[in-house]
């Protein structure tokens, strides 16, 4: 068996860092406790801790960026801290176990009364997620986010590999990583444990087991929405499970700020042409006039839309792939790009489902099967068939 591994988690980045040590920290053989601020000065800083329990706290730790969500929040946590320099500014990074970090990870996607189960499940798909980033198992996370920008399309797509510096951020664009606040519920521990070192492989390597919070009824293949490279475990297949209004499975997956969104199985969002028009100009930073229609050129196998083709008075351009569009069509971000578009005298009516891409695991879907009493092995089946459960350490 392999040995547990470090990740460096980049957490918040700002002029100045406000930073509670909580305990004892090392810094060139100097001992560091309280209240301290960080500048650019400060970069290349490394404070390790002394005590296997020793915690610190970050203030204004900014989460949801882009989304609805968006706020901030005081954030604690276990291991060491790494000050690096990014655009100027200092940016905090957490050098953490992989098995105290996925504490973290699981407590904040997941809420306190989620099934034993469904804790499982996300332990062994978050740890084979960034395992996989970690372990660099092939070429593709080599490439970062890509534009194809001609003339008449703009194909974008974003992944992990866009971050420079550290491994993972703390925020939804990888795994949601809050600190050990929301650590109130020992069945996360108890999961962690009961997992220790189980990932899931395909063909001898670690999967990029990814998963998003609804995925409609049905999900989506993984080139639908990234890299056009097959991975034959994130499949489109019909999910049963994820449609449910029952509050007490949502609340096991949507936490406090989750619970803001409503009807996200199936959703509508309307827009007169002035906004709709003054939102992509804004969003995309192209001035179209007015937008006279929006046409989808391709789906996916859930009906996500992949390329988009906008139609305007001054120019015409196809958009995609699907958080492009997203963003392109909200504020934040659209729940998702499964949607169809209704022209009216006024506007234009998006009728969607789901929210997320709808690759692999839905995390709605998966609460729905652990309330069942469908064991974490299942669950890992159906959401990613052809997969072998493999422990590491």
């Amino acid at each position: 068996m392999g040995q547990e591994k470090n990740v460096r988690v980049g957490i918040v980045k700002a002029k100045e860092l406000h930073v509670v040590f909580h305990s004892a920290y090392l810094l060139n053989g100097k001992s560091v406790v309280g209240e301290h601020v960080f500048t650019i000065a400060d970069v290349g800083c490394l404070f390790t801790p002394i005590a296997s329990d020793a915690a610190f706290t970050l203030k204004e730790v900014v989460i949801g960026i882009g989304f609805h969500w968006e706020r901030e929040e005081e954030q604690t946590f276990r291991g060491g801290l790494e000050l690096m320099e990014e655009e100027g500014m200092v940016r905090a990074i957490n050098v953490v176990p992989v098995e105290t970090y996925l504490t973290s990870v699981i407590s904040s996607e997941m809420c306190a009364n989620a099934s034993l189960e469904l804790l499982k499940a996300h332990a062994v798909i978050s740890r084979s997620w960034v395992l996989r980033i970690l372990n660099h198992n092939d070429n593709h996370n080599s490439q970062l986010s890509t534009v194809n920008c001609q003339l008449s399309t703009i194909l974008r797509w974003y992944d992990n590999e866009a971050h420079t510096g550290f491994d993972v951020c703390a925020d939804d664009h990888c795994q949601r990583y809050q600190g050990i606040i929301r650590q109130s519920n020992p069945k996360v521990m108890e999961a962690i444990e009961a997992t220790r070192g189980q990932v899931l492989t395909y063909e001898g390597k670690i999967c990029d087991a990814r998963f998003s919070k609804c995925c409609g009824g049905m999900t989506e293949v993984f080139e639908s929405c990234w890299e056009e490279v097959p991975h034959p475990y994130l499949v489109a297949k019909p999910d049963p499970y994820c449609n449910t209004r029952d509050r007490r499975i949502l609340s096991q997956v949507l936490n406090n700020y989750d619970q803001e969104t409503t009807d996200f199985y199936r959703w509508t969002v309307t827009y007169t042409t002035d906004e709709l028009s003054g939102l992509i100009h804004k969003k995309s930073g192209i001035d179209f006039g007015q937008i006279l229609d929006l046409v989808p050129i391709e789906r996916g196998a859930s009906g996500r839309i992949i390329r988009l083709k906008v139609v305007g008075e001054k120019r015409t351009l196809v958009v995609g792939k699907e958080l492009e569009i997203r963003k392109w069509l909200s504020d934040s971000h659209l729940y998702s790009s499964a949607f169809e578009v209704e022209k009216t005298a006024e506007g234009f009516t998006l009728h969607g489902k789901g929210w997320g891409h709808g690759v692999g695991l839905c995390q709605i879907g998966a609460a729905v099967m652990g309330d069942q009493g469908i064991p974490y092995t299942e669950i890992l089946r159906f959401y990613y068939p052809h997969t072998e459960l493999t422990v590491l350490w």
